[in-house]
């Protein structure tokens, strides 16, 4: 069954559980069958819709420019490796289980993507406007808030890099179709698996002390509760399976946090509660905020160029993937349009073994992946084979366009030194995708400098920090 079924299945069947379980305490707050048209245009939730449309083409967006940059702004997977070591390989090794796995696998996709969705509609039919709104805009701007590190600041997922580490998920039948062809599988830092659950926590918190509540008196408690064990689950789900590195839990608890602040801000000005969208806007506050946030946009922009440049005088030099004996990876080419090629150069950057090679599309190669082990015999039966000499190179050109492929890579090794084959892997896409990559960076970074100014602006005005009122009311107190 595809993925997708799956998820239609979930979405049918788990999504009157979850509203009628959670609300079973507050039956007064649903919102009856009869009302939801009413409801979805009288609130203007056909706005969330749009949204979450638009967030989905901008995810698009940035996976298409993911690979054509990559060649210029690198990885820096070497970085974390240097500061984690194989902690994440230390907990797959302890707590291997194939139902383990199984389980994990199934909730780190389907559970992940149906929480996004399922939390909007639970606030809406319980007739939360700001929540929905709320956790609704969690989704749409974290997302959008990780876009410049996606872009700039790849990092691998832990079973590129760690020797011996297997790839649960990603080398797992049609897991490995569906991940490959909508995740570039070098997003790791930070984690959204964290981020966006994160974020609707703190968002719930902001949300319920700004009103004088305590978080265990809030009609929404149970679900809160539920929101976070299933946090908690990811943090767990994504050090095992081989994804994330230890450190992106902590950037994305960052990202979530940056978010929730924002969207806690902005969310009353949005809906008009204090007075028209507009209302206390003055040439004076709008220069104020257009030199402050635009020189901090501006100076976080330029360390992300300086960090490009330096990735860039590291090219000679960069090591995509390291593989340890028996280890076996692949790198994706993502679909091109007619006309457009890649060329791709494989480097075998060791002094004494020989890397071997797979060249095929995507869908062919699902045989060969079972339990996060790539079965090489059965690989090598499925595409074009090549052996790289120690030091040598090959080239590949890829021109069949509306397809992924593999440049799936293997160590024959069988030595028990713990020794490893160092590969390069470069991709050129013949197409400048940079100004684009920047100009879709920029709203994250002034997200940034908007809540830390707000921040500010709070503190010197003597307000507390999760105060959401618009400074005109300040001003008139």
């Amino acid at each position: 069954m595809s993925p997708y079924r799956i998820m239609l299945y979930l979405i049918l069947f788990l999504t009157p559980v979850i509203c009628w379980a959670f609300t079973v305490h507050i039956k007064g707050r649903r919102i009856p069958i009869r009302d939801w048209a009413k409801e979805f245009h009288e609130k203007r939730y056909y706005l969330h819709a749009i949204g979450y449309i638009i967030i989905i083409r901008w995810k698009s967006l940035t996976d298409a420019l993911n690979e054509p940059i990559k060649m210029n702004v690198g990885h820096w997977t070497d970085w974390l490796y240097s500061l984690e070591g194989e902690f994440t390989k230390g907990i797959q090794d302890l707590f291997y289980n194939d139902t383990l796995t199984s389980i994990l696998n199934f909730h780190y996709l389907f559970i992940y993507l149906f929480l996004i969705y399922v939390t909007t509609v639970y606030f809406a039919y319980s007739g939360d406007r700001d929540m929905t709104d709320k956790v609704t805009l969690n989704y749409l701007l974290i997302y959008a808030l990780a876009v410049p590190y996606y872009l700039f600041f790849n990092v691998e997922v832990t079973s590129s890099w760690i020797p011996g580490m297997d790839a649960l998920l990603y080398q797992d039948g049609a897991y490995t179709s569906f991940y490959s062809q909508n995740d570039p599988l070098d997003n790791a830092v930070p984690s959204l698996h964290v981020a966006i659950p994160f974020g609707i926590l703190v968002l719930n918190y902001l949300h319920v002390k700004e009103k004088g509540g305590k978080m265990s008196e809030w009609e929404h408690w149970p679900y809160h509760l539920f929101i976070l064990i299933n946090t908690l689950l990811f943090c767990f789900s994504i050090l095992y399976l081989g994804i994330h590195w230890f450190t992106d839990i902590p950037l994305g608890m960052i990202i979530g946090g940056i978010g929730a602040l924002f969207i806690h801000h902005l969310q009353p000005r949005l809906r008009n509660d204090h007075g028209s969208f507009f209302k206390g806007f003055s040439r004076i506050k709008i220069r104020r905020h257009a030199v402050v946030e635009g020189i901090s946009t501006l100076f976080m922009l330029t360390l992300i160029l300086m960090a490009v440049n330096y990735q860039m005088d590291q090219s000679e030099d960069r090591v995509s993937y390291r593989l340890g004996p028996q280890d076996s990876t692949f790198e994706i080419i993502q679909e091109i349009a007619p006309g457009d090629y890649v060329d791709s150069t494989i480097t075998n950057l060791d002094d004494s073994m020989t890397l071997e090679l797979v060249y095929l599309q995507v869908e062919d190669s699902v045989p060969a992946m079972d339990n996060g082990i790539i079965d090489w015999q059965i690989m090598k039966t499925l595409g074009v084979n090549y052996s790289i000499p120690a030091g040598s190179s090959i080239d590949i050109e890829t021109s069949q366009h509306n397809v992924f492929h593999f440049i799936v890579l293997h160590n024959p090794s069988e030595s028990s030194d713990g020794s490893t084959l160092d590969v390069s892997v470069v991709n050129d896409y013949h197409q400048d995708m940079m100004p684009i990559a920047i100009l879709i960076s920029l709203p994250s970074l002034w997200m940034t400098a908007f809540v830390v100014y707000r921040l500010v602006r709070l503190k010197r005005n003597n307000r507390s920090m999760i105060d959401s009122s618009p400074s005109h009311i300040w001003e008139d107190e």
